[in-house]
């Protein structure tokens, strides 16, 4: 995907190598651990260890306490930034899209707001980590990444590419474009009613629509974008679609299949509502609820 000479997008909030932002490392309970089997000691010290866990849950690091301790983005040397200002750019085309075209369907865009953080942090929606994965929080409007994801989505995922990542944030910039539209409050009604009525099932299948109708955006994102793209780039987000789809990852950790437990789709819908959206670059095709369920 070529971006060279394309704009950052100022809407990002970087908490990558802020105090808590990526968790505590192993050589860091090792530096605190003479300090907690001391506080063990003492009911006072049983407090003092509460706070910290507490603390740590909402994303503050106890290392920090500690003078010259080295924190764990110290420890790692993980150096992204090159692969962070590729997202911003990939988010910048976004904003540049979404503004142009959703007035034409009777909305107005406003950005969301990307949340960089490595390892864990706090969001509108409760605890982050990088065990979730990328999301969108309608609470706050943000979209939360762990850019250690794309690691993953290469050698774990086996989906490499810097289109396979564009298409990530595009689809959780779907959402946002969702949450505009109202969708995403009609289905938590809807989800919600099921799970009084116990009907798990149903409340899982009512999320495939919403994830399948997000990555059709993200290809109509693409649709718009596409003076970017490179040859190879939509084989790239195909097969990164491919490789995330449900069955694809429950055969792969699970070995067997179990559709009732589906929320995202099968891999071939995911590859085809994002080429739906990305051949036709029109949001009313992007219709999954007629077709995968109804509001």
């Amino acid at each position: 995907m070529r971006l060279d000479d394309e704009r950052e997008s100022r809407n990002v909030e970087d908490r990558r190598y802020q105090r808590g932002g990526r968790g505590i490392s192993m050589q860091g309970l090792f530096m605190l651990w003479p300090l907690i089997r001391m506080l063990l000691q003492t009911k006072f010290g049983w407090a003092i260890i509460a706070i910290g866990v507490g603390a740590y849950l909402m994303g503050f690091d106890p290392l920090a306490l500690l003078p010259h301790a080295p924190t764990q983005s110290n420890v790692q040397h993980v150096n992204d930034d090159t692969q962070a200002v590729f997202i911003k750019k990939v988010l910048a085309t976004t904003e540049d899209v979404w503004t142009q075209i959703l007035p034409k369907y009777g909305h107005n865009y406003t950005p969301p707001i990307l949340v960089l953080y490595r390892g864990a942090t706090h969001s509108g929606c409760g605890f982050a980590s990088a065990q979730v994965g990328p999301f969108y929080c309608p609470l706050d409007h943000k979209i939360y990444l762990d850019l250690g994801f794309f690691d993953s989505l290469a050698r774990r995922f086996n989906a490499p590419g810097d289109f396979a990542q564009a298409y990530v944030l595009a689809h959780e910039v779907g959402h946002h474009v969702q949450n505009i539209m109202g969708i995403l409050q009609k289905v938590q009604a809807l989800q919600q009613q099921a799970m009084r009525e116990g009907d798990k099932v149903k409340a899982n299948h009512l999320q495939i629509p919403v994830e399948l109708q997000a990555d059709c955006f993200a290809g109509v994102w693409g649709h718009y974008a596409r003076s970017h793209l490179e040859p190879g780039d939509i084989e790239e987000a195909l097969n990164a679609a491919s490789k995330i789809g449900d069955d694809t990852l429950q055969k792969e950790t699970q070995g067997y299949v179990v559709p009732d437990s589906f929320t995202h789709g099968t891999s071939k819908q995911r590859m085809k509502w994002f080429l739906r959206g990305f051949e036709s670059g029109d949001m009313s095709q992007c219709d999954t609820f007629s077709q995968i369920g109804s509001l």
